[in-house]
């Protein structure tokens, strides 16, 4: 079984080929960080054109890549929500044109559960149910993963996810974009009780986040020392905003885990990517005897290898689409 996936939800127009699931035949990303570093975020409208420029020819270096052509193929899945509106319509498009042409049946996918089915690429021996904690710069959430293509939320973010966290004070620090892998960076060198932040807590809701107190403690921090002519360590205040916001989510997931009795967790997201996090993942699973589950690194960030697993998935179950598929800027992960 041959499935393409497209993924067009950010700044990354990517294409991938999976074999039976888990076997990655190709994954080409043609990334857009470096033209968006210079506006400290992405531009949606800049996103779009470029996804429009360039999907195409990453589409067809997956197939060169993979050795094969859309007679192939037994359907073409694409991410269709959540994401960047303008963004997300290119690939959906480009999807059903080929889909068309080709007469191969449509797969929409979840972007957060490919973040999730980027586990069983890495890790083909994962099986559900098991629990996924999904950190990205949009999304903050602990999942029940209860099949292939069923979930249960148990816990998201209020307010800001931890990745948004992330990179909007790395651009109060003087970081460039993307923001995130420059505070673990900083990280590295600074002291992480340097500073006191605060971790705030959802009340009545144990498995909730929130982390816009967080950045505007950050904001405050460093506004006060440019007032009063003092002068932030740059470095140990990555590593206090690191620390702090890696002992949230493992928090948050060790008693996820004590809640629903799972010895078994995965991480998914571009923020599963932190160094931090993961060690303190490590560290909790540990502790108690839990597996844990990572992506490797290149497979953390947005890829349209986790779109043609999880589309991999939904086509065995029956998960298809016609002409009439949509793209959508918000919208929950899939539940039972």
């Amino acid at each position: 079984m041959l499935i393409l996936g497209i993924e067009s939800s950010c700044d990354e127009t990517a294409a991938s080929i999976v074999e039976d699931c888990t076997k990655l035949r190709s994954n080409i990303i043609a990334s857009q960080a470096m033209e968006h570093r210079k506006y400290g975020g992405v531009v949606p409208e800049l996103a779009s054109r470029r996804h429009c420029e360039n999907i195409l020819s990453t589409v067809q270096a997956a197939f060169r890549e993979a050795g094969c052509t859309p007679a192939d193929l037994d359907g073409i899945a694409v991410t269709n929500t959540p994401g960047l509106i303008g963004a997300l319509l290119v690939g959906v498009n480009f999807a059903k044109g080929l889909a068309f042409s080709a007469g191969k049946p449509l797969i929409p996918v979840h972007h957060l559960t490919g973040h999730i089915a980027a586990n069983y690429l890495a890790h083909p021996e994962l099986k559900p149910p098991y629990l996924c904690l999904v950190v990205s710069g949009g999304h903050t959430l602990l999942t029940e993963v209860v099949s292939y293509t069923q979930f249960r939320i148990l816990g998201t973010t209020r307010d800001d996810a931890a990745g948004e966290c992330f990179d909007k004070c790395a651009r109060l620090l003087g970081y460039p974009y993307p923001g995130g892998v420059e505070i673990d960076k900083a990280a590295q060198t600074g002291n992480p009780d340097l500073y006191k932040l605060p971790r705030p807590h959802v009340a009545g809701s144990e498995l909730d986040c929130s982390f816009s107190g967080l950045k505007t403690a950050v904001t405050n921090l460093v506004h006060h020392a440019d007032q009063v002519g003092e002068e932030i360590d740059r470095a140990s205040m990555a590593a206090s905003l690191q620390k702090t916001v890696c002992e949230i989510l493992t928090e948050k997931t060790e008693l996820a885990m004590q809640q629903t009795g799972y010895t078994t967790v995965a991480m998914a997201g571009g923020v599963s990517a932190n160094s931090g996090l993961r060690s303190a993942m490590e560290a909790m699973c540990g502790r108690h005897g839990y597996t844990l589950y990572m992506p490797s690194l290149s497979l953390c960030g947005d890829n349209a290898a986790m779109i043609a697993c999880q589309g991999s998935y939904n086509y065995l179950a029956g998960i298809t689409a016609d002409a009439t598929l949509n793209a959508f800027a918000s919208s929950a992960v899939p539940t039972i």
